[in-house]
């Protein structure tokens, strides 16, 4: 299925019910007086986040999102229905802005959240409402108000715990499918990834993490290069970043440097979150060179862990390490 994390939508509540101009008739009762309903409301629009989505394709089939009419108000007294809300589901992440002046409008961080995106109007009035001692036969009542309607942006950025970032073909699909039960696409040539991956970590002795593999990252990316600021929004909630280096590539130190410069670049408190280096492929290049690298790290005070994701190596080692990181900061 199709990954889609921003889309263009039309709401449209529902128009008041108008009132209604009636007088009652009934015999022995002379001059029985106005007796017209009043309009129902119409339904409004209401946008609810569900941890049970993950992606906004319900958008590329529909644009378009309406509440129901209230119902015209009629005689005896009797007013007309309230018109039916309409809720739209969304995932848990969704910003919704206005499409025409981008203000962001609600952050759907849990489930369960709920916006009013648009209101119905209220109902019309009718003709009993105008009755007076000067006027005892009111020969008119009010329309009902139009709902409101409008343009919005959705955008959705993932909740994960962790955010796998790094160059194309650095081995992060590889990982996600050793860290959790995912079946990312891999293959030996860069941009494979070309939408964000989930995978639930199950911990030992913590509760399970939810890991966000974002597809490859090139220098530029935080001003549209490549995939671009795409993606970049889906490492904005991430509580640790894992860098993933080909420990095997001889510039691996300068990858590091620009994966973080495009970060920071793109958000400035990115490169405060909790990051750790993942050494890659170490199966690809001496021990010495490993070494090197680690210590390099360590004198950065980031810390750092060598593995092979292509044959397993230190991947317990490095679960355990990421349960520590999630029990500390929780």
């Amino acid at each position: 299925m199709a990954f889609i994390d921003e889309a263009k939508f039309h709401v449209k509540a529902g128009d008041g019910g108008n009132g209604c101009i009636s007088f009652r008739r009934e015999k022995y009762v002379p001059k029985g007086g106005p007796n017209g309903g009043d309009g129902g409301k119409g339904g409004s629009v209401y946008i609810t986040a569900s941890d049970k989505l993950h992606s906004l394709i319900d958008f590329r089939y529909k644009s378009h999102f309406k509440g129901e009419r209230g119902v015209h108000g009629q005689g005896k007294d009797m007013h007309g229905r309230k018109g039916q809300d309409f809720t739209l589901t969304v995932p848990v992440g969704s910003l919704i802005k206005d499409a025409e002046t981008g203000e962001v409008l609600a952050d759907l961080l849990s489930d369960g959240d709920v916006f009013l995106a648009a209101e119905g109007g209220s109902g019309g009035l009718g003709n009993s409402h105008f009755a007076s001692g000067t006027n005892r036969t009111p020969r008119f009542a009010t329309k009902g108000k139009e709902g409101q309607e409008r343009w919005l942006k959705i955008e959705l950025k993932l909740i994960a715990d962790v955010g796998l970032v790094g160059l194309p073909n650095a081995g992060k699909s590889t990982l996600l499918s050793k860290l959790s039960a995912a079946n990312p696409k891999i293959a030996g040539y860069p941009f494979t990834t070309l939408e964000p991956q989930l995978g639930v970590l199950h911990l030992p002795y913590n509760n399970s993490c939810i890991i966000a593999d974002i597809p490859g990252l090139v220098e530029g990316a935080s001003d549209g290069v490549g995939l671009g600021h795409t993606f970049l929004r889906h490492v904005e909630r991430t509580k640790i970043l894992l860098h993933i280096i080909d420990a095997s590539a001889e510039n691996a130190i300068p990858d590091f440097k620009m994966i973080n410069t495009e970060l920071e670049k793109y958000k400035k408190d990115l490169v405060d979150r909790k990051h750790m280096v993942v050494l890659n492929k170490s199966d690809l290049c001496d021990q010495k060179r490993s070494e090197n690298l680690i210590r390099y790290f360590s004198r950065k005070n980031i810390q750092c862990i060598s593995i092979s994701a292509e044959y397993g190596d230190n991947i317990d080692a490095l679960k355990k390490i990421i349960g520590e990181i999630l029990d500390i900061d929780q």
